[in-house]
C-alpha cells in the first residue's frame, strides 16, 4: 500500500473542502497529528476512518486508496463537466467548492 500517495489524496481534497486539519481531525474523531501522519503516510488508518474519510471527504475509498475511481462517464454531471472550456473549469470548481460548504 502507497501510504504516501493515499495522505497526498485525502490532503488535497481536504484542503480542496477548505478544512483544516484540525477541523477534519475533529470529524473524523482522531488527533490532529495522526490525522497529519495519515496526510503525510507515516500511518495507515482502519477500516472505519476510511469510511468515514470517505463520508466527509466526498471521495470513494477506491479512490482514497488506490487514485482509481469508477467509471463516470455515464453521469450527466460529468458530462456536462466536459462541455466546459478549460479557461472557465477555475469557476465551475470555485462555485462547486462553495456549495459543498454552503450544505456541510
Amino acid at each position: 500500500m502507497d501510504w504516501v500517495s493515499v495522505g497526498k489524496r485525502i490532503r488535497r481534497q481536504r484542503e480542496f473542502l477548505g478544512y483544516t486539519r484540525e477541523a477534519l481531525a475533529e470529524k473524523l474523531d482522531v488527533s490532529p497529528k495522526f490525522c497529519s501522519d495519515i496526510e503525510l503516510g507515516v500511518k495507515g488508518m482502519s477500516v472505519p476512518t476510511l469510511c468515514k474519510l470517505s463520508s466527509i471527504l466526498g471521495l470513494s475509498t477506491d479512490f482514497i486508496l488506490f487514485g482509481k475511481s469508477a467509471d463516470t462517464s455515464e453521469n450527466p454531471l460529468f458530462e456536462m463537466l466536459k462541455q466546459c472550456p478549460d479557461d472557465k473549469k477555475i469557476f465551475l470548481e470555485e462555485i462547486i467548492k462553495l456549495y459543498l460548504l454552503a450544505v456541510k
